[in-house]
């Protein structure tokens, strides 16, 4: 199983050895397109923190969950010990639970701003409206994470993201917000300000939107801090030796480098090992094989930061035995333990 020695020295540094320049990092996210294996990267990870002896917890963000599956134990709606592994939790969020909170929370805002307004009308449609919006969802989720992150319960925190796609805007969102909140608050202020010089008692009234405004920005400050610490936080892309995921990282690996998110670095899956090949090998399985090799060139011209190189398993990865097997491939100390491209 071990990797051909020009392909080991074609890395930037293993996975090991980034977390080991890293001591302080704690907040660990891991995307890709569907179907790359980030779940799996994602548990492995997890799973190895835990056995260095962190309190750690393996959470997902994605609303087609699969963890439950993964660790063969159900583990939705709430943090909950891994079997078998000292010091590992995990969490699938539950979405809906999350977005009927939010819409509570949403509703109760919107009356509060009605009220002090003096608009005489129902809250309902204006709650609709808001809660309609094609973003409410993963708004939701990133207050979930945020709070997760915020109640720093644990010593290592691992997240399963969504497809990059929707990981881009759940991890951007504090950006977005704190231009939102910023916007809101002037609007606010103005709006205060009228009021008070049209108003005949000029008493200033107790505005409880706008406390609510200034405390979530600097929610938002802190979640912002948080991501772009790059000592701290790290996302790390997952891939196949494809042309398809290749092409997902290409688009999105330099918006999180826009955004101040820290990339930790390229994690390669799937790939197939050649020393048991022989000239009785199947056409099928040499023509993957010849991919493969055209395809790690590309990785590596396209990518500066590869980590690891994963095998295929020759059966699926689920439960802690296998994740075991995963981890000693994305955390071998010379090199990634996987079978080379030669």
């Amino acid at each position: 199983m071990a990797i051909n020695e020009m392909v080991a020295n074609r890395l930037a540094g293993s996975t090991v050895d980034f977390f080991g320049q890293h001591p302080r990092l704690k907040y660990m996210f891991f995307g890709g397109k569907g179907g790359v294996g980030k779940t799996v990267m994602a548990g492995a990870a997890a799973l190895w923190l835990a056995q260095q002896g962190k309190k750690t917890l393996l959470a997902s963000t994605n609303p087609v969950h699969s963890l439950s599956s993964l660790l063969d134990q159900n583990v939705f709606g709430r943090a909950q010990p891994v079997t078998g592994v000292d010091k590992l939790f995990a969490h699938e969020i539950d979405t809906s639970e999350t977005i009927k909170k939010s819409k509570e929370e949403i509703s109760e805002k919107i009356r509060w701003f009605l009220k002090f307004a003096d608009i005489p009308t129902k809250a309902d449609e204006f709650v609709e409206t808001a809660t309609m919006n094609p973003a409410f969802e993963e708004s939701a989720m990133f207050e979930n994470m945020i709070n997760i992150m915020f109640a720093d319960e644990y010593e290592a925190y691992v997240f399963d993201t969504a497809p990059t796609a929707n990981a881009r805007r759940l991890l951007g969102m504090s950006k977005v917000y704190n231009l939102w909140v910023n916007k809101m608050l002037e609007s606010r202020k103005e709006a205060q300000a009228m009021r008070l010089s049209l108003s005949f008692r000029k008493k200033e009234e107790k505005d409880p939107l706008l406390d609510y405004l200034v405390s979530f920005q600097g929610r938002m400050a802190q979640a912002k801090t948080l991501l772009t610490d790059g000592e701290r936080t790290a996302f790390f892309f997952v891939t196949l030796p494809e042309a398809l995921p290749i092409a997902v990282i290409k688009r999105f690996i330099g918006w999180f480098d826009d955004f101040g998110i820290p990339v930790g670095g390229v994690i390669v899956n799937g790939l197939i090992d050649t020393s048991g090949l022989s000239p009785e090998t199947s056409p099928f399985v040499l023509n993957r094989v010849e991919m493969q090799r055209g395809y790690m060139e590309q990785i590596y011209s396209s990518f500066r930061d590869v980590r690891a190189l994963v095998p295929l398993f020759e059966t699926e990865v689920r439960g802690v035995a296998m994740l075991e097997r995963v981890a000693a491939a994305l955390f071998a100390e010379a090199g990634p333990a996987a079978p080379g491209v030669a």
